[in-house]
C-alpha cells in the first residue's frame, strides 16, 4: 500500500476555455494534483466547488455573471464552511484587486504571465494553508492596505493584545511570517526545524483565531508588528 498522501484536488475558473485548458494541462501533468473540474463563470464556479469540494480553486477575476472576487467571498469568506483555499490568478496586476481578493478569503494572488512552475507550487502553496505572499509586491500591498481590511471588526486584536497572546518566540514566528518568509527559511533563520515553525504556525492562528497565514500577515501589519507599517 501507498502510503503518498492524496492528489491535491483543483478546480479551474477561467472564461476563456484556451486559459482553462492551458491550466489542465499543466496541473494535470503534476504526480500530486488531480484536476477535478472547470467553470466557465463566477456562478458555476461556486456551485461546481460547493458540489466537488476541491482542495483549491484556481479563480480569475474577471469573469460573467459572477466575478472572481463575489465568488471567492461566497467560497472562502468570513462565513463560508469547510471553504476550499483559493488561488487568485488574473492578468490584472491592480493594488484593489490584490486587496480585495485577500479581503474576500483569497490565499494567494497570481498574475496570469507567471511561468508554469510557479503556477504550480502556488498550487501547492495555499493547499498546504500557507499564503503566497513571497513576491515583494504582494507584501508591499498587504502593508499598505493592512489598515483597511475588515476595519469594521472589532474583535481583531490589536497590538497590545497580539503582544499579550503570544510568547516572544511565536511573536517572532510571526514577524518573520509577515516578511513573507516560508516556513524552511523561518527554521533557518530561528536555528530550529521547519515541523517546530508548524508548531507556531498553528499555535499563533489558534491564539489569535485566524484562519490562515493571509490574515496573520495582514494582522501582523496592521497592528505594527512589521517594520515600516504604522
Amino acid at each position: 500500500m501507498s502510503d503518498a498522501p492524496p492528489p491535491i484536488r483543483v478546480l479551474v475558473c477561467d472564461d476563456q476555455a484556451l486559459v482553462r485548458t492551458g491550466y489542465v494541462t499543466i496541473f494535470s501533468a503534476q504526480p500530486d494534483m488531480q484536476v477535478v473540474g472547470e467553470a466557465e463563470n463566477g456562478h458555476e464556479a461556486v456551485q461546481t466547488a460547493r458540489r466537488l469540494r476541491p482542495d483549491v480553486v484556481v479563480m480569475d477575476i474577471r469573469m460573467p455573471l459572477l466575478d472572481g472576487i463575489q465568488a471567492t467571498r461566497q467560497l472562502a469568506g468570513p462565513d463560508a464552511e469547510d471553504a476550499p483555499r483559493v488561488l487568485v490568478v488574473t492578468t490584472f496586476n491592480v493594488d484593489a484587486y490584490v486587496y480585495d481578493a485577500l479581503r474576500a478569503g483569497a490565499s494567494g494572488f497570481l498574475l496570469k504571465d507567471a511561468p508554469p512552475a510557479e503556477l504550480v507550487n502556488g498550487i501547492r502553496t495555499v493547499a498546504r494553508g500557507e499564503a503566497l505572499l513571497a513576491p515583494a509586491v504582494t507584501r508591499h500591498l498587504i502593508g499598505h492596505f493592512a489598515q483597511h481590511l475588515r476595519p469594521a471588526d472589532t474583535s481583531r486584536p490589536a497590538r497590545q493584545d497580539v503582544v499579550r497572546a503570544l510568547t516572544p518566540r511565536e511573536l517572532e514566528v510571526l514577524q518573520l511570517i509577515a516578511e513573507g518568509l516560508s516556513n524552511a527559511e523561518i527554521a533557518a533563520a530561528m536555528f530550529i526545524t521547519p515541523e517546530t515553525v508548524k508548531t507556531y504556525v498553528s499555535r499563533i492562528l489558534a491564539k489569535l483565531g485566524l484562519r490562515d497565514r493571509v490574515q496573520a500577515v495582514v494582522l501582523a501589519h496592521r497592528v505594527g508588528l512589521v517594520p515600516g507599517t504604522p
